[in-house]
């Protein structure tokens, strides 16, 4: 599975959750919001993370 920025920032859009543990991230390390959005994909998405279907279903082709 691959990063992208643009199925990142959708998928954190439509969680009110992730929207929240993006700010803490921000916050709490001074990280600038693509690097916080990249960790936020490592730690909740890739590899089996709660959020990797969510993730997943972004990527299906529309229609």
């Amino acid at each position: 599975m691959k990063y992208f920025k643009s199925q990142m920032k959708q998928l954190v859009k439509d969680n009110k959750e992730l929207q929240q543990h993006l700010k803490e991230l921000i916050n709490e390390h001074e990280l600038e919001k693509n690097f916080a959005l990249k960790a936020l994909y490592h730690s909740e998405v890739a590899d089996g993370g709660k959020y990797q279907a969510a993730y997943q279903a972004l990527d299906s082709p529309k229609g």
